[in-house]
Formats: structure tokens, sequence, C-alpha cells
């Protein structure tokens, strides 16, 4: 695990600033450009293994975030595949250009390829595929469009951990989760991870439906569900809660010491995703760990696999899970 004096010097910051950053500090006053060196930082020093940077040499792959820069900022999921997708070409010799959701993408048709990050609607996705044609998605299931994609598991993950607050006696399982719209504003499906969770509790007869609450998958808005649910619910609190991304556990965890609720004496948390803010929260966060530098790193070399081949097939690859269990939980 890489210390905060580790992100520090990467950065060229101070250790107090990482840590006021790393711990979305509402008070703290730094630009964006200063915040996301932090975060890139924190990313990069948490990898498996370092990048290797070598001259360009097989032409340009075109990266498209479905988020701003900024946004990007509040929801480490995505930068980590990015940070993936961009040390695996960089490793196999390709020049990369980013593409950020509120950038013209223009240029995109003088690519060898695309690999395409977050979730967009359908008339997104056949702009893209009139732009080029040859693309991979990260994190969307695009089979029915005849693109292939990289996937996570949601099913097995959310079992694991209700299978494990179960096992410490806690039944008392609340939610906190997020909904999602494309940047054109087509508003997207339940979260997976929402309809795993009702599904497999319900069958032990434990979903209780009033400890679920929806926002986004902001820091702000988990410091604001875990208000309204201390609020609402205060007579009869949950013993945990399931969330379903890092930045809102680190609002929740905000909320929770603010309103005197020890952690997890009083409630335990766990997330989801895994970024590398988890390590440095207080107390650290359990989370579930998401592979994104591995799905990054397959999405760089399947598509260049589909550049190289006769015949492309479209195919879903799924990157499976880990249980990561820390100080937030039991």
């Amino acid at each position: 695990m890489a210390t905060i004096k580790d992100i520090a010097q990467l950065a060229n910051v101070s250790n107090a600033t990482v840590s006021r950053v790393l711990n979305y500090d509402q008070t703290l006053s730094v630009g964006d450009e200063t915040r996301q060196r932090i975060f890139e930082a924190a990313e990069q020093l948490n990898y498996t293994k370092s990048p290797k940077k070598n001259n360009p040499q097989h032409g340009r792959i075109a990266i498209v975030e479905w988020y701003t820069a900024k946004e990007e900022l509040e929801d480490l999921y995505y930068l980590s595949i990015r940070l993936g997708v961009e040390t695996k070409l960089q490793e196999l010799g390709y020049e990369v250009t980013r593409f950020f959701q509120n950038d013209p993408f223009n240029t995109l048709s003088d690519a060898l390829g695309v690999i395409v990050i977050g979730k967009y609607s359908p008339a997104q996705i056949q702009r893209l595929k009139k732009l080029n044609p040859n693309l991979v998605f990260v994190d969307m299931n695009t089979l029915d469009y005849e693109i292939s994609c990289i996937m996570t598991d949601f099913k097995s993950p959310i079992k694991s951990v209700l299978d494990h607050f179960i096992a410490q006696k806690i039944t008392k399982i609340g939610m906190l989760t997020g909904q999602e719209s494309t940047a054109d504003q087509v508003q997207l499906g339940v979260d997976p991870r929402l309809t795993h969770f009702e599904t497999y509790l319900t069958t032990k007869n434990l979903y209780h439906p009033e400890w679920i609450l929806t926002g986004d998958f902001t820091p702000e808005s988990g410091y604001q569900l875990t208000m309204q649910l201390l609020k609402e619910h205060a007579a009869s609190l949950p013993e945990a809660l399931f969330i379903a991304n890092d930045a809102m556990a680190v609002g929740t965890l905000r909320a929770l010491h603010e309103s005197g609720i020890q952690v997890p004496e009083q409630l335990s948390l766990i997330s989801f995703n895994d970024t590398s803010i988890c390590q440095y929260t207080f107390p650290t966060l359990s989370s579930v760990k998401v592979y994104t530098d591995q799905m990054g790193q397959a999405a760089a070399e399947l598509l260049i696999k589909q550049l190289n081949a006769d015949q492309v097939i479209p195919q879903v690859i799924t990157i499976g899970t880990t249980l990561t269990l820390r100080n937030s939980s039991k």
C-alpha cells in the first residue's frame, strides 16, 4: 500500500493536502488540476505493476470517457479504468488520445480504434460507431449493438457482502445507491447492485425497502442520504449499510462521524469498487475490489486483437471481484 507521503511526493503537494483530497474534504480549496494529480498518483501507486511507457510505434488509439474531467474526480472507478487502458496501450507502443464527455469527437475517425468507458444512450453508441467502427466498451454491455465489451461481475460480490454481514449476525441491512443518466439525458436502468441486493435478501426474508435510498454516485450524495436515513429512521436504524461506490461511502463516513455514530460498532459499512481512497479514510473502508486496472488492460488487449483479426466476433469479457475487509465492518 502506498503511503500518504508517497502520493504527496509523486503529486508534488503536501501530506495534509493529499489526506484532505482523498477524503473529499469540502472545506479544502484546491484546483481540479491538483486534485487530478493526487487521485492519479494514488491510483498509479496502488497498481499491481508499474506502468512502462514506450515510444509510440503502432499508431494512435483514442479513449472516450463518459464523464467530464471534473466529474471523473468524483468517481475514481472510471479514472482507474482509464489509467489501466492508458498504461496498457503505452506498454504496447501506441499513442493515446483522451476525450472527455464535453470534448468534440471529430478526430475519432483518425484513430485506429476507440476504447469507450462508461454508459451511453443508443443514439450516442450509433454516433460513435459511425465515427469509428473499431470499438470496445468498458462497463457497459454492448453485445446487442454487436460491439465487444469488458464488464465486472455484480451478482457474486453482492452475495459475498450479504453473506459476510449475516455471518456476523447482522440481519438489518440497508443500501445506498445512485441513479445514472447518459450525457444526453437518457436515464439508465436500476443499478444492478440494487437488483441483486433485493433479490438475495428477499429469498432470506431480510429485505427492508425503507432502508434503501437512491441519490447519485458522489460523496455529497452519500452524506445527504445518510443524514436522511438517520433522521427518518432514528428509532430503527439498520445495523449495516452496503454502499454502491466508494465516493458515496466517504460521504456516509462524514455524516456518521458528525452524528456521533460509531463505525463499525454501531453501523458496519461495505462499499463497492475498492478504489485507492478506501485505504486512507478513517476508519478504512471495507469494499468489493473491482479490478479496474485489469478491466482497462483487457479492453486494450481486446481492441488490438480485433484490429489484427480477419473477422471480428463481438464478445463480453467479465472480470471477477474480491471482497476486501478493513476496519469499517465487523
